[in-house]
């Protein structure tokens, strides 16, 4: 009996080291009863980038939501003038417009960093604002770059 209990402990040491193992007896007898041990590794947390836009007028375009109605838009722009529109619509209606410059214009990659406010008129829409270059022929919109806010 105390070889067997000898040579049970014995083994207990010589184990896997990923398995802890329990000695159970009852009754005279010695049983080997192995815990398996589950490692769970925390994921990193995902860096996060801003989504960016762009077309062929405009380019790296983020939205960041600041509040619960007023966003920050920021980017670039290749715009005649330096001077570019904005609108805000919810699918039926014009809710916001706008106008904003860059600090350079065409040829040149100009920056523009503004905030905007607006507010839903039906709880269920979707708001877009819709980047655009206003046609210096008829003021129809151009270049168009719409991005959903929520």
């Amino acid at each position: 009996m105390r070889w067997t209990i000898l040579v049970t402990t014995l083994l207990l040491f010589a184990c896997n080291k990923k398995e802890t193992q329990r000695t159970t007896v009852a009754k005279d007898t010695v049983m080997e009863i192995p815990e398996t041990t589950t490692v769970i590794k925390a994921k990193k947390p995902e860096i996060l980038l801003p989504k960016q836009y762009s077309n062929v007028r405009f380019k790296e375009v983020t939205v960041e939501r600041i509040d619960e109605n007023k966003f920050r838009v920021r980017g670039k722009g290749q715009i005649f003038e330096a001077s570019f529109n904005w609108i805000i619509e919810d699918g039926h209606d014009e809710l916001e417009t706008g106008f904003q410059t860059t600090d350079a214009g065409a040829p040149e990659w100009g920056n523009f960093d503004f905030t905007i406010t607006v507010q839903k008129k039906r709880e269920n829409s979707k708001l877009t604002l819709v980047l655009f270059e206003s046609s210096a022929k008829d003021g129809s919109r151009q270049h168009e770059l719409p991005i959903a806010l929520f």
